[in-house]
């Protein structure tokens, strides 16, 4: 199976939270992103720069909401940022209304999204893996992104389109 992949190497947590926000700026309402990656790999710092793009009113609020589960925040769209952790199936997010979030017209991003990937494959996710290539590097891979968004990233952070 192929696909269309763009993978962005980012060198920095600024890198990572403006690369969040280049999307969160074109971003229309109604996508759903999947993030998965190990501890430590800037999913949260991604957001918070999806929440930029977003003009949501104050970015450092965003934190992963491990306990909360969801957490959402107000801007130009709605954002809503689950977290599925500490979930041990997919049915535990669809009871906390994870349906109706996505049938809004709000961006749902889920971190560990892995773990529910049954659920979350019927919305047809922008699917973002991130992985450690160094102490300051991070490797993110995007699939499924919507035609409108274009990726332009500032000229220190390599971007390469590729097709596996």
């Amino acid at each position: 199976m192929s696909c269309e992949c763009l993978e962005i190497v980012s060198h920095s947590v600024d890198e990572t939270i403006a690369l969040g926000r280049a999307m969160g700026k074109q971003l229309q309402g109604g996508e759903v992103i999947a993030l998965a990656g190990t501890l430590g790999t800037g999913k949260t710092h991604f957001i918070k720069g999806l929440a930029l793009g977003l003009d949501v009113a104050d970015a450092d609020v965003v934190t992963s909401p491990t306990f909360t589960l969801i957490n959402e925040y107000e801007g130009r769209l709605p954002l809503y940022h689950a977290d599925a952790y500490r979930l041990e199936k997919a049915e535990q997010l669809a009871a906390l209304g994870f349906d109706e979030i996505c049938s809004g017209m709000g961006v749902v991003v889920v971190e560990w999204a892995d773990r529910v990937q049954s659920l979350i494959d019927d919305y047809k996710p922008i699917s973002i893996y991130l992985e450690h290539r160094s102490e300051n590097e991070r490797a993110l891979r995007i699939e499924n992104l919507p035609s409108y968004v274009k990726m332009e990233i500032e000229h220190d952070t390599d971007v390469t389109d590729y097709h596996g």
